[in-house]
């Protein structure tokens, strides 16, 4: 089964969501709200938005008219209104009374709906990572700034007492000086095979799909659920899960530069990459074996690391996905559900348990809504520089070498190559990129 499809209907996933119709605020305080997808991770989304009693979901779009019963029918079970459903995410835009947008897409649809709705004076809730690529991210930006708008990336972590509790500790110095973070991903995968092409389903409109993906034939391998392992749709697993341990590994860190009285780190100067599709014998495209080490070079060095191993059947510090960072004096450990400190010789000092429920991500965006304050996963200070890493380290080891990064342009220096994978060859017409 897909760990990814386990968690979105677990308790972990799903922990504050109650199928039972909830007492909505009043019209005039509820923000009004459309979401894109209504299956996978979106399916969940619209859940979380339905149950919040300062939200209405008042539109949902999703290509495929086969996914769109049933999620219709738990949203309107929850908020007790039923929202209008079409085919096309453009119909969301022209509605002048949303104030929001919800993107639950495949990665190569997150760029184009967040900047068009930005465009269209809406706020956004966007999944992880920020875009398909380097350039998709930055375009992103670019549009929440030129046109003033909220826009929470789906890092939901970033809101749970959960973490907001680990960072704190780490404050207080207690794990002494901290040079080095770790994050990982060592849950076992499927192999997904070598099936044959095939024709499309007749519920979706499959050249939409694609967007400004190059236009191949029908695979159900680069479709629903499985689109992530391809280059063209997705950003592997590193871009899929590793964005929150790395992000969570990044917050840690910088954590202990505030209490070492350390400049803060933003994106490294330096990103090694090893690694490459070297167990399954199966249609996946990106790495399933993989290492990256980034550098910020400093004037106090320090080191993020990301390790992927998506067929091992065992965990690593008690967590088969998680952060780490190491003191001189202890470390501490983040997990899914708990994080715990270890003092020298690897005596457990501390536990702390919380969970990695999305609710409160959602409502600290509804929140920045009508605050028009950063929310906990804003895109610009916080959900592109963690998708930066993903898109960093995979384009690393891509290309087999060490990359040079400015910060400042996110450009790889002295390298065409790698600055080649920043974006596409090309956004396939209509869908082009807009620009800002």
């Amino acid at each position: 089964m897909d760990r990814r499809k386990f968690l979105q209907g677990s308790a972990l996933g799903l922990a504050s969501v109650s199928l039972e119709q909830v007492a909505k605020a009043s019209a005039s305080e509820r923000v009004r709200v459309g979401m894109i997808g209504a299956s996978g991770r979106a399916s969940a989304l619209n859940q979380y938005f339905a149950a919040n009693s300062n939200s209405e979901i008042v539109a949902i779009a999703e290509i495929d008219t086969a996914r769109q019963g049933k999620t219709l029918e738990t949203v309107t079970k929850i908020q007790g209104k039923q929202p209008q459903v079409f085919q096309d995410f453009r119909k969301l835009l022209d509605n002048n009374s949303l104030d929001a947008i919800v993107v639950g897409t495949p990665d190569h649809w997150h760029a184009i709906p967040t900047i068009l709705a930005c465009q269209a004076g809406k706020d956004v809730y966007v999944e992880k990572p920020d875009g398909h690529n380097i350039i998709e991210g930055q375009r992103m930006v670019a549009a929440m700034n030129k046109h003033k708008r909220i826009v929470q990336m789906g890092s939901q972590h970033r809101s749970t007492d959960r973490l907001k509790s680990a960072l704190d500790y780490i404050r207080t110095g207690a794990l002494g000086r901290c040079l080095v973070a770790k994050a990982w991903e060592s849950t076992r995968q499927g192999n997904i095979g070598y099936p044959p092409d095939s024709t499309p389903p007749e519920t979706v409109d499959y050249d939409m799909w694609l967007g400004p993906a190059k236009k191949r034939p029908f695979n159900k391998n680069r479709f629903h659920g499985r689109w992530r392992w391809f280059h063209d749709y997705g950003t592997g697993d590193l871009g899929n899960d590793g964005v929150h341990r790395l992000d969570m590994a990044f917050a840690a860190l910088n954590a202990a530069c505030e209490a070492q009285k350390d400049d803060a780190i933003s994106l490294p100067t330096k990103i090694s990459a090893m690694g490459g599709k070297w167990y399954f014998d199966d249609m996946q495209e990106w790495p399933d074996t993989l290492q990256v080490n980034y550098e910020y070079t400093s004037k106090t060095p320090k080191i993020l690391t990301y390790e992927m191993r998506v067929w091992a059947p065992y965990q690593f510090h008690g967590e088969s996905e998680g952060a780490v960072i190491y003191g001189d004096k202890g470390y501490m450990v983040i997990g899914n559900s708990r994080w715990r400190v270890y003092a020298n010789g690897g005596r457990l000092t501390k536990e702390v348990k919380g969970n990695s429920d999305a609710a409160p991500h959602v409502q600290n965006f509804l929140d920045c809504i009508k605050t028009r304050k950063k929310p906990a996963c804003d895109l610009e200070t916080v959900g592109h520089p963690a998708s930066v890493l993903c898109h960093a380290g995979n384009i690393a080891a891509r290309v087999g070498r060490t990359l040079t990064l400015d910060p400042q342009t996110e450009l790889f220096l002295n390298d065409n190559e790698a600055n080649q994978l920043r974006g596409r060859e090309e956004w396939r017409k209509p869908w082009i990129l807009p620009e800002v």
